[in-house]
C-alpha cells in the first residue's frame, strides 16, 4: 500500500510539475558597503544542525550528523569596495569530545557593481548553487570552509561563480598528493516577470590530484562533472504559490592518464518538478536515472560506485531513483532562520518485491547579525536598520 501510495503522489508532481530545496535562508554573504565605509563590525554566524540518514542501501551510509558551528568574524569596511575580514571557525559535534574542528577565517573581498572578488575564505559549498549529484549539500556541515579565489557576478539576469578552491596544499616532500576543485555555477534568465520565469542554468567541476613534489608514486587523477537543463516557474493563484521544474543532464569524465575508476566517463538524468505554497512550505520530486555516472564531490546516493562503510567499491552502473522532498523555511524572529526538511526515497533499479522506503531528514537553526563596533572617524553614529 506504501508503495502504490508513493508512485501514486510522484504522478501527480510530475503532471503539476524546483529541484532541489532551496537554500536562500542559509546563505550568509560579507560584502562592501559604502555605508559602512570606515566602520569595523562583529560578524556572527551560527548555524545548527541535525541531518539524519535512515539509509540502507550498498551506494550511502545511514548516518547522524548533530551540532553547531559558529564563525566570529571582525569585519572592516577599508573602502566603498573594499572588507576585511578574520575570525575563527568551530564546530561542535553533540556527543563528540571538545570542538571537532577550528580553521582560521581571513578574506578579502572587492567589490563594483554586480560583480564580487573574494581572495581568502570563499562563499561556498551551497553558496555555489550546485546541484546535488556534483556538489553535496552536506558539505555544508562536513567541509564548511572553503579557500581559494572566486570570482562572482550577480546580476538581474545572470548569476555566475567561478571559483578555485585549494583543497589539499603540499609542502616539499609531501607523503601525499595536492587537490584542487575548480568550478562554475551560472544561470542565465531569458524570461523573468509576473506570468513565467525561465532560466538556463550551467555548472562544472573539475578536480585534480596529483602534484610534483610529493615522494610518492600514485598516479594523477582529473575527474570533471558537468550540467546543463533549463528552469521554468509558474505563478499561480490561491495557496499554492507557483510551480517549478528543473531538469538537467548531467555528465561525468574522467580525464587521467592511467584508470583508477570503474568507469571512464558517464551521465544521469536529473528530472525535479513540485510546488511552493505560500505557508505549508514547498513540495516536490525528484528522479534520477543515472549511468556509470562518478562525482568527485557529489552525494554519495545518485553515484554508480559505492562509498559505503561496509560496501567500498561495490558498483551499480546503472541508478533509478525516486526522491519526495519536502521543505519549510521560516523566519523566527530578526536574524534567525529555521529550515525543516523530510527527503523519503525508493530505489526503484532494485526488484520490485524488494524495494524499501528509505529517508532523510534535516533540521536547521541560522542566525546572522553583524554589530558595530567602531564607527567611522567625523560620522555621527545612526542606528541599525
Amino acid at each position: 500500500m506504501k508503495k502504490i501510495l508513493f508512485l501514486f503522489i510522484l504522478s501527480v508532481l510530475f503532471y503539476s510539475s524546483e529541484a532541489q530545496i532551496l537554500n536562500d535562508s542559509l546563505e550568509y554573504r560579507i560584502r562592501p558597503d559604502s555605508v559602512r565605509t570606515g566602520e569595523l563590525y562583529l560578524s556572527v554566524h551560527n548555524f545548527n544542525y541535525m541531518r539524519n540518514y535512515e539509509y540502507f542501501n550498498k551506494i550511502q551510509d545511514g548516518y547522524t550528523l548533530f551540532g553547531a558551528q559558529l564563525e566570529p568574524q571582525l569585519v572592516y569596511y577599508a573602502h566603498p569596495r573594499l572588507a576585511v575580514t578574520a575570525g575563527v571557525h568551530l564546530r561542535k559535534d553533540f556527543g563528540g569530545q571538545g570542538i571537532y574542528r577550528t580553521c582560521p577565517l581571513i578574506s578579502l573581498k572587492y567589490q563594483h557593481g554586480n560583480t564580487t572578488l573574494v581572495n581568502g575564505v570563499l562563499e561556498g559549498n551551497i553558496h555555489h548553487r550546485m546541484l546535488e549529484p556534483i556538489f553535496d549539500f552536506e558539505k555544508k556541515i562536513t567541509e564548511p570552509v572553503e579557500y581559494g579565489t572566486q570570482f562572482i557576478i550577480n546580476g538581474r539576469n545572470l548569476f555566475l561563480d567561478a571559483f578555485i578552491n585549494w583543497k589539499k596544499m603540499i609542502y616539499k616532500p609531501s607523503p601525499v598528493q595536492e587537490q584542487i576543485l575548480g568550478g562554475l555555477s551560472a544561470e542565465l534568465n531569458l524570461i523573468n516577470n509576473t506570468s513565467l520565469s525561465l532560466s538556463i542554468p550551467v555548472q562544472l567541476t573539475v578536480f585534480h590530484q596529483g602534484g610534483q613534489i610529493d615522494v610518492i608514486d600514485d598516479p594523477l587523477q582529473t575527474l570533471v562533472n558537468s550540467a546543463l537543463g533549463f528552469k521554468l516557474k509558474l505563478p499561480f493563484s490561491g495557496w499554492i504559490k507557483n510551480l517549478r521544474t528543473e531538469n538537467y543532464l548531467i555528465s561525468f569524465n574522467d580525464l587521467s592518464f592511467t584508470d583508477l575508476q570503474p568507469y571512464s566517463s558517464g551521465y544521469g538524468w536529473y528530472l525535479n518538478a513540485g510546488f511552493d505554497t505560500h505557508k505549508f512550505g514547498s513540495l516536490m520530486g525528484t528522479l534520477w536515472k543515472g549511468n556509470s555516472f562518478i562525482s568527485s564531490n557529489g552525494m554519495p546516493l545518485y553515484q554508480s560506485v559505492s562509498q559505503h562503510i561496509v560496501h567500498p567499491g561495490y558498483t551499480e552502473k546503472n541508478r533509478k531513483l525516486f526522491i519526495l522532498r519536502y521543505s519549510y523555511q521560516q523566519k523566527l524572529i530578526q536574524n534567525l532562520y529555521m529550515d525543516f526538511r523530510f527527503e523519503p526515497m525508493m530505489d526503484l533499479g532494485r526488484p520490485a518485491g524488494t524495494r524499501k522506503i528509505e529517508f532523510s531528514n534535516s533540521s536547521f537553526l541560522m542566525y546572522k547579525q553583524e554589530l558595530r563596533l567602531r564607527k567611522a572617524k567625523g560620522r555621527k553614529l545612526l542606528p541599525e536598520q
